[in-house]
Formats: C-alpha cells, structure tokens, sequence
C-alpha cells in the first residue's frame, strides 16, 4: 500500500503559486520522466518553485501563476533532475531569456493560466533530458482516463518541499464535478481532474507541471481550493496548441541580429 505523499500547504481558490504536495503518491523512478523542469523563479524579495516540461530544446511549457509576482522576476530552468538538492551530472542548469505568459491570463480563476519560456541556450537531449508531445488542437483526453502528474514538493503539510521527484496517477472527472466547486471553471479551456476518494491529489509546488496521458502532456496544473483534495483544474493544452505554435516560430526571428524582438 503506497505511503501518504504530500507535496505542500493547505491551497487557496487561487492558482497554485508555487509549492505543492501530492497526495497518496509515490517517489519517482529516477529520470523516468525526462521531460521534467524544474524551475528557481525570483523577484527582489522572494523565492518560489514551480514544475514545467521540455517541448523542445529550446521551450519549456508552465503555468502562468508561477510568475505571477511584484516586480522583475526571473526564472531558471533545471532539467535532467532527480534530486533537486544536489548538483547532480545528469542536471543542465539554463536561464530563461524570455518569458510569454498567455495575453489573456487572469489571476482571477486561473483563466488562460499558461506560459512558455524560452531558454537561453538549447538543452543537451539525452537519455536524462528529453521533450515530451502535447496535445493538438483536436486532441483530447475523457472522463475517466488515467493520467500521471510528476513534481517536487512537500511531503507534509508543514516540512521543506521534497528534494525528489514525486508522482502520482489521477483520473479525468466530468467538466461538471469542477463546475459545482469553482464558479468560473471553464470547459474548453480546463480540465477537471482527481481523485474522487481524495486518497491523491497534487497541490501548490506541481503548479506548471504537466498531465500526462498515454505518454502525452494534455494538461498544465493549475488550481485547487483550500483544504480540499478534489477536485483540481488543469489547464487545457490542446486549446491553447495555436497560440503555443506562434510563439515557438517567433524563437527564430528573435534570434536574428537586428530584429525588433531581439532588442
């Protein structure tokens, strides 16, 4: 019988900002999922984390919430971790140069709460760091498919976030359950999940990572609501596969010398 696995604080009816915990999960099997990112993001006074997952060598898909901070903020990107406490050789530590948070994000309900960084530099693909496929815009999981969320966390309610890589499986609810607990929940551009027994759940610090589903990402952590394990929204990736195609073909005008976005 899997141990109780938390990854972070009792939530609130915002977006995950930045913590985590999962329920009723269990350690991941190291470098397992090598699509995974880890991501420092900083302002002048604080210091958060949050999951995101490789696209491609040069983009990484997250929550929008989890930048969502006074001031100037900055993110570094880790992939190829386990342990997240210790410089481990499979790690490739790589700044994020651009930051494009979806234009009609609100903080208000987690409405388009969705973000694709660009990294500095390419990462190196290997057996620890690879990208995952997204959904298209036709594609799109049902009530009662099984997905697997992966993050770092904490593994109680109070104690630091979990220096490993933490899972758990967790299953596609009908848009109505997450339309009776969350009144601006939105049907074509979240996805409600959980467990209706509450044995599993994720939390905060997983705000940004991805849903997996046969092998595929369909969906973004996004939000819960304080003291209650079920059910949680997600992010709908398919609905947002137009809008993530023209910023990754807009990486490659940025980088030509003399361009108006490379200024």
């Amino acid at each position: 019988m899997l141990l109780l696995l938390l990854l972070t604080n009792a939530f609130v009816l915002l977006p995950w900002a930045g913590a985590g915990r999962i329920t009723g999960g269990k350690e991941a099997v190291a470098h397992s999922r090598p699509y995974m990112a880890f991501l420092k993001i900083k302002n002048a006074t604080n210091t958060r984390r949050c999951g995101g997952f490789l696209i491609r060598p040069d983009a990484v898909l997250s929550a929008a919430h989890c930048v969502d901070m006074k001031g100037s903020v900055s993110v570094t990107v880790i992939l190829g971790a386990h342990n997240v406490s210790r410089p481990e050789q499979s790690q490739q530590k790589i700044p994020v140069v651009k930051k494009f948070i979806h234009p009609e994000y609100s903080g208000n309900g987690g409405k388009n709460d969705i973000m694709l960084l660009k990294l500095k530099k390419k990462a190196e693909i290997n057996e620890y760091v690879r990208n995952i496929s997204f959904a298209k815009e036709n594609e799109h999981v049902r009530a009662g498919d099984l997905c697997t969320v992966s993050g770092w966390g904490r593994t109680s309610l109070d104690p630091p976030p979990s220096d490993v890589l933490m899972e758990v499986e967790l299953k596609v609810q009908k848009a109505k359950i997450c339309q009776q607990v969350f009144s601006n929940y939105q049907p074509q551009t979240m996805i409600c999940v959980g467990d209706e027994n509450r044995k599993k759940s994720t939390r905060r610090g997983d705000s940004g990572g991805p849903l997996v589903c046969n092998k595929k990402a369909y969906g973004i952590v996004s939000r819960g609501k304080k003291l209650r394990f079920f059910p949680e929204v997600f992010t709908r990736i398919s609905h947002f596969e137009p809008w993530i195609r023209e910023k990754l073909r807009s990486f490659a005008i940025q980088d030509i010398p003399g361009s108006p976005s490379s200024k």
